[in-house]
């Protein structure tokens, strides 16, 4: 037996092999809790029911009306005060807009109160951050400022650098900015080419490079920036706190844009910027870890503001939908437009229902829920342009007018999928954070199996659950989902067993060469995506009908809508994982083919 398992694993550990790839595999988080998140377990075939059910409420009563007392006040001002076609004509938010939001505390949300901010928990941002959603250019621009901008501070700077700094950046008297993205490096953040040079007296870093594309460029008194730095003979990255006063950086013209058209967008040079080494941001060449922790631990934004923007346009649009009138009915009578505002409540509440179970989950202090949050980013981001889309199609040519707030809409949920994070980085991102669990857990498997004597309890655990785990993917009832949610739970409970076998099966398969199986890769990550959308709305609606709300029996609908249409997805998604089950070879030819005349081939079909 030793040897058959043996000969499925890897001759290296999967997590080496993996960071032996490229940046990609670089993003990964350690999975040696014992305990993984939510969204890692299902990789084994685990529903970690206790994890899900109930639905997260961690908020106490005091912050529930604290967060009430931010919400009333910002959503007047971002009514009566903000004038989104006139800041996206402008390319720029007036000076007053940006004053009345430092008022308001939104420069400083989750800042400590002794910095001066407000304190908020992951979950009271995200609500405050879906009323200044309402505009894209004003929530870029905040968001920008402290989900990443100031955020590596929060995370890994040390005392004097947070009291030096966060006390301005709470007041929104220095606004921040990120500062990672340049000509040659986009999604492969560790091919940066700006560089620090320590000088001669040990007391300063020189900054010499350039970053493009920075959200908050342009009005950014504070940056956090990433170069490569010499450690012990080696080239690593380092992450600096700058501020624009020690001279020798320089901001170009704003960027002109498809959307957010008012958030400042730029280049940014550094030439000879002295940096005192006392500026490092979490040690010298651990830049890619601070990076990557400040982006995964900020997307989960997306996710609730996408789902608010959902929620307002379908407001909107039902109300169109309601009183116009064609063939002598409204529109709402005709089947193909319920079904458009159907999907955009499923998509909605699915939305809302991961990014608040995960903000609950960081909020208590569940593992490491990085996965999670690249979950509600690309299904927020996905599920926000979808459904601008259809409501511009409900609401026809109004909709393609820009005296209508549509196509700003759509021009502007357009950059979700991009930034923060490419959604196909961030699918690769999910599948493989999971895969590496799995892989390290069959390797420990082999180990054991290989001296069976040193550790028999371990072996005996390891293969009981190998073998109860074979015996079918018929799915058991999950505790925690409500009685009238039951089929739901068992389907829940059987597409999770399913897919641990699927994962199993395709790293036994792939070996090491799973990380360049990208179409494999993008499967896993969407069925990931749909199982854990379903852990989701599944815990609300049942949160919803133990509580016996005046939305619960809705909240059940869209739950078995939601899972019924997941349910095909996961299930279309594991069968293209089976071998000759997919197109993806002659796929990958047609494209290759087109690569290599860079043209698309047929002649036109007239000849002329």
């Amino acid at each position: 037996m030793a040897a058959r398992v043996t000969s499925l694993l890897f001759r290296r550990p999967l997590a080496r092999q993996l960071l032996n790839v490229n940046s990609v595999q670089r993003c990964f988080k350690s999975t040696t809790e014992e305990t993984p998140s939510f969204a890692r377990g299902l990789f084994f075939g685990q529903v970690q029911a206790d994890q899900a059910f109930p639905f997260p409420n961690v908020l106490t009563e005091e912050e529930l009306e604290t967060t009430g007392m931010l919400i009333n006040p910002i959503e007047r001002f971002m009514d009566e005060k903000v004038d989104s076609k006139q800041i996206d004509v402008d390319a720029k938010i007036p000076d007053d807009v940006l004053n009345g939001l430092k008022e308001l505390g939104l420069f400083g949300l989750q800042i400590p109160i002794e910095h001066g901010g407000l304190g908020l928990s992951n979950s009271a941002y995200a609500r405050v951050a879906e009323e200044v959603c309402k505009d894209g250019s004003i929530a870029v621009t905040l968001l920008a400022h402290q989900s990443i901008g100031l955020k590596g501070i929060l995370l890994n700077g040390n005392d004097a650098q947070k009291q030096q700094y966060l006390p301005k950046l709470a007041t929104g008297e220095h606004v921040a900015a990120f500062a990672l993205t340049e000509p040659s490096s986009g999604s492969d953040a560790a091919s940066i080419r700006t560089k620090a040079t320590l000088n001669d007296a040990g007391t300063h870093f020189l900054l010499n490079g350039e970053k493009i594309w920075i959200s908050n460029g342009g009005i950014a008194e504070i940056f956090t920036v990433f170069a490569r730095t010499n450690v012990d003979g080696e080239d690593k990255i380092t992450a600096f706190i700058v501020e624009r006063g020690f001279g020798g950086l320089s901001s170009g013209k704003p960027e002109d844009k498809l959307g957010i058209r008012g958030s400042n967008t730029c280049a940014i040079a550094f030439e000879d910027c002295p940096v005192p080494i006392e500026n490092v941001l979490g040690g010298v060449g651990q830049g890619f870890k601070v990076a990557m922790n400040i982006l995964n631990n900020g997307r989960f934004g997306l996710g609730a503001g996408s789902a608010s923007q959902l929620r307002r346009m379908i407001k909107e649009v039902a109300e169109h939908a309601t009183t116009r009138q064609q063939f002598g009915k409204t529109l709402s009578e005709f089947p193909l437009i319920k079904e458009k505002f159907a999907m955009m409540a499923l998509d909605a509440y699915a939305c809302e229902s991961i990014a608040y179970m995960t903000t609950g989950m960081i909020d208590r202090g569940d593992p490491d829920c990085y996965v999670e949050a690249a979950i509600c980013k690309v299904a927020g981001s996905e599920a926000a342009f979808r459904g601008i889309n259809e409501c511009i199609q409900v609401m026809g040519g109004i909709g393609f007018m820009k005296d209508y707030p549509y196509e700003l809409g759509l021009r502007d949920s357009r950059i979700l999928s991009i930034f923060e994070g490419t959604n196909e980085i961030l699918r690769m991102l999910i599948a493989l954070s999971g895969i590496r669990g799995v892989g390290d857990n069959l390797k420990e498997l082999a180990k054991a199996a290989s001296n069976p004597l040193a550790n028999p309890g371990a072996l005996l655990s390891a293969v009981s659950s190998r073998i109860l785990g074979s015996m079918g993917s018929s799915g058991e009832a999950v505790t925690g989902v409500h009685a009238q949610l039951a089929d739901c739970g068992k389907a829940l409970d059987g597409h999770t067993k399913a897919f641990g076998k699927a994962v199993e099966a395709a790293i036994i398969k792939h070996k090491k060469e799973i990380v360049m199986e990208q179409l494999s890769l993008k499967r896993i990550a969407d069925a990931t995506i749909d199982l854990y959308c379903m852990a989701a709305v599944l815990s609300r609606a049942s949160a919803a009908l133990d509580a016996g709300t005046a939305s619960a029996a809705h909240e059940a609908k869209l739950a078995k809508a939601f899972c019924n249409a997941a349910s095909r997805r996961i299930d279309t998604n594991l069968k293209g994982l089976k071998p000759n089950a997919n197109d993806d070879e002659l796929l990958v030819g047609i494209a290759d083919d087109i690569f290599e005349e860079k043209n698309y081939i047929p002649p036109h079909p007239l000849r002329v």
